[in-house]
């Protein structure tokens, strides 16, 4: 089935346009748009600008979940005037989404620029250019995310200083949530690099999930109609507001905290086991 009979514009309450999955029936960045909330949860949060300007070396981004790419194309526009290197890996299993969106980059308005080098990438699956004053190394891992991070032979790619989490919904594709990934993710990381992974959702399953897979979390940005985002690190110095032991009490008393073991969404309450793991954790003991 051709990507138009999959995909379609929409234009969203505040004017701006979108992608919409007719097969998966999701919107991507369904409230402010692709920009506005690329640089709420990704850029600001990350603190991009200031943590390269003072980077020597390559910084490396992982891109989770590709999509339309707006995500990696606000970052690289709000960098662009930094002199700095750039190495961003993204992650997806289809590029459908991403060739529908460049043929219809004028309406979408977050491509200006950037299509030459786009259809480089939709073609090599990596390209390398000039961006302003920062150079740009960009490369695909097309396939299954899940399958790929816990595979200890998959070790080609370098850890990443940053990631940009974007998957589809829990309830749509749980597979990206359960701990099993994000356990395999932070062993992925480097213990000496600082890492941080920002991601829209602020759900207690999530939180809990990552806090037992070995992150730091703290409490995210607001973007579009949330209040509140949720933002994971290997370091406790990359989060501005860590969840304190007044959140820890609401997570041991939570209906829907039991992280996802196997993927297939379900909510339930904390058990024993995994209640005493989270009171254990670095970020509350101190506070028992």
């Amino acid at each position: 089935m051709p990507a138009a009979a999959r995909f379609q514009l929409v234009r969203l309450n505040n004017g701006i346009c979108s992608v919409r999955s007719l097969e998966d029936a999701e919107t991507f960045h369904p409230v402010v748009g692709p920009v506005a909330e690329a640089e709420a949860l990704y850029v600001r949060q990350l603190r991009l600008r200031e943590r390269l300007q003072n980077h020597p070396g390559e910084f490396v981004i992982w891109d989770v979940g590709l999509g339309a790419a707006a995500n990696a194309l606000t970052v690289l526009r709000a960098t662009r005037d930094l002199a700095c290197q750039i190495r961003l890996v993204s992650f997806d299993h289809k590029l459908e989404p991403l060739d529908f969106a460049l043929q219809h980059a004028a309406d979408l308005g977050y491509f200006g620029g950037y299509e030459n080098p786009l259809a480089e990438f939709l073609r090599a699956h990596r390209v390398e250019f000039q961006d302003g004053a920062q150079s740009v190394n960009w490369e695909l891992q097309l396939g299954d995310f899940p399958a790929w991070v816990a595979n200890p032979a998959a070790t080609s790619i370098p850890r990443p200083h940053a990631i940009l989490f974007d998957a589809y919904s829990p309830a749509r594709n749980p597979a990206m949530w359960t701990l099993p990934l994000f356990t395999h993710l932070f062993q992925r990381l480097d213990p000496q690099r600082a890492c941080a992974l920002p991601t829209y959702s602020r759900s207690t399953i999530l939180r809990v999930t990552l806090l037992l897979a070995g992150f730091f979390v703290g409490v995210g940005h607001a973007t579009g109609m949330k209040e509140e985002t949720t933002v994971a690190a290997n370091t406790l110095e990359l989060l501005a507001e860590p969840l304190n032991a007044r959140w820890l009490e609401r997570a041991l008393r939570s209906h829907s905290a039991e992280p996802l073991r196997e993927p297939v969404y379900s909510c339930a309450p904390l058990t024993p086991t995994t209640a005493e793991r989270l009171r254990q954790h670095p970020q509350f003991a101190a506070c028992q």
